[in-house]
């Protein structure tokens, strides 16, 4: 057997890192923040992560810069900011939201997220209250290979790629499911810590791969295999810019309700099903243990040891969970019906706003999940051992699939206070028409 012998080497310095941060100040609610970001550091040269992101992002702020020059003024103020060390760990994203936090839970009306980008589809992911409204987005961006918009392509594909059912639901529902964001890029402490609702945006698919990390991610590369032409970062400037002046310009912020409970609908059912599949999983594997079934096709030869019987899983009482959900459901739906009715003076809308775009920090526990409190969103969170991967309604999925039956119990009542509080908000929301 051969050995190898490995010296390693770490430069443990402390470096000063820089957050370039511009302001736009709004003319009618400047304390309505919108919030647009990139990350501007990299392992190498960096040039599809993070500089295709950060140079779409540039532009937009040029174009916003045009549009200032011939006399436009945005109503809500754009923050624009490049972040450093995030691949040390979300360091500068996290820093700043953490020193600015009283200020940002109080402004903070959207951020918006790019990070890498290429040739491709269109991908979304957010919250969910921002579903609609990034989909109206998208609809309107023409794909830079087809005569189709960004959305009509990236529904095709999703179209053609999926089960039978997705197709069913993809056919028929109007808007395309964004995805739930757990980490990885700088949208994490906006969302998962103060309850900012955020969206982080991004082509690909068609841009190959190979690169990443490495000192093979250059612009030679990036230009020949990546997006030649720079095609799509003209797109991402389009989606992104088109999002920002939007939320900056809206006369109600576009958040909407129907597909968040939707979605809520989704990973309600999703849990209850993973209840269901584990009790099922325990009595089979304790029936094929028990009887002797597991033994008789194993090889003699290699000796394995019995698998302990699996402790059965108690009847876990979804019923909370399922009503605040109903709740939500109806809550949503009545805010529909009244945000389709009369108009709002100005101070009525700035009332209003200030109630859709704090609602995202109902779906917050300031004790944070078990086990790690700095993530303090109840509906979206990444996994305790799945890295940047998401899950969703954290606090009970991930204690089933722990096994950890009171705490399941536990977390039920937790997300349906939770949800229950963010349904009050909307109610207070439509009060208001």
């Amino acid at each position: 057997t051969p050995t190898v012998r490995m010296k390693l080497e770490f430069n443990w310095e402390t470096k000063t890192i820089y957050d370039v941060i511009a302001k736009m100040k709004g003319s009618e609610l400047p304390d309505q923040w919108i919030i647009r970001g990139n990350h501007h550091d990299a392992w190498v040269n960096g040039a599809d992560d993070p500089i295709s992101g950060l140079v779409a992002e540039m532009e937009e702020a040029r174009a916003i810069g045009e549009l200032v020059k011939s006399g436009w003024k945005p109503k809500r103020t754009i923050v624009y900011a490049a972040w450093d060390a995030e691949e040390q760990g979300l360091i500068g994203s996290t820093e700043w939201v953490e020193t600015h936090a009283d200020e940002l839970r109080q402004k903070a009306a959207v951020y918006i997220n790019t990070d890498s980008n290429g040739r491709g589809f269109l991908g979304m992911g957010g919250s969910h209250t921002l579903e609609k409204f990034i989909n109206e987005v998208g609809r309107d961006i023409p794909d830079p290979q087809t005569s189709m918009s960004v959305w009509e392509r990236s529904r095709a594909q999703q179209i053609v790629n999926g089960s039978p059912v997705q197709r069913i639901e993809l056919t028929n529902r109007p808007d395309l499911r964004i995805g739930a964001l757990g980490s990885g890029s700088d949208y994490t402490p906006f969302l998962q810590h103060l309850g900012i609702a955020s969206l982080n945006i991004g082509f690909g698919g068609e841009d190959g791969s190979g690169t990443y990390h490495s000192i093979y991610d250059s612009y030679s590369h990036y230009f020949k295999f990546s997006d030649p032409g720079f095609k799509y970062g003209i797109a991402l400037s389009k989606v992104c810019g088109h999002s920002v002046l939007r939320l900056a310009n809206a006369e109600v912020l576009p958040f909407d309700f129907a597909n968040f409970a939707d979605t809520v609908s989704v990973y309600v059912n999703e849990v209850t099903r993973l209840a269901d599949s584990l009790r099922e999983d325990a009595k089979t594997s304790n029936q094929m243990i028990s009887s002797g079934m597991w033994r008789a096709v194993q090889d003699p030869t290699d000796n394995l040891a019995t698998p302990k019987l699996k402790s059965e899983v108690p009847n876990i009482n979804f019923e909370p969970l399922k009503n605040a959900l109903a709740k939500l459901k109806n809550s949503a739906a009545e805010y529909q019906k009244a945000a389709a009715g009369k108009q709002l003076s100005v101070s009525e809308r700035k009332t209003l706003d200030d109630i859709l775009y704090k609602s995202e920090r109902m779906l917050t526990r300031t004790e944070g999940l078990p086990r790690r409190d700095w993530f303090r969103h109840q509906i979206y969170a990444p996994g305790f051992y799945t890295g940047y991967g998401v899950k969703t309604l954290p606090g009970v999925r991930e204690a089933l699939e722990q096994r950890e039956w009171t705490e399941a119990q536990e977390q039920i009542l937790i997300v349906s206070r939770t949800i229950e509080g963010f349904a009050a908000q909307i109610d207070r929301a439509a009060k208001l028409y």
